[in-house]
């Protein structure tokens, strides 16, 4: 007699055996696209890390305000690097053929 569990375990090894199935290499082109991909990836980071930078200087230029304004005591603010703007993504020039 055939249980539900038996007839889901073999089905469940079937399915493993498709996934792994090799896949055929990726060509030139994917290769290109996925390291496109990647740099854009990275390059949305940084854009990302000069916008939370430039809001944390807002932050503090209004918290110092504030705090002047109030005429409340302040330390001096930590030194830290000026934001660093990425520019626009800029694609690699495609290879030539």
């Amino acid at each position: 007699m055939i249980r539900m569990r038996d007839v889901l375990a073999l089905a469940l090894c079937s399915g493993a055996a498709v996934a792994m199935a090799k896949l055929p290499p990726p060509s030139d082109e994917a290769k290109a696209k996925a390291a496109e991909a990647a740099a854009k990836a990275a390059h949305g980071g940084k854009v990302a890390a000069f916008q939370l930078c430039k809001s944390m200087d807002r932050v503090a230029a209004g918290y110092y305000a504030d705090a002047k304004r109030d005429g409340r005591e302040t330390k001096p603010p930590v030194a830290t690097p000026a934001c660093a703007d990425p520019g626009p993504f800029v694609a690699a020039p495609a290879p030539a053929k």
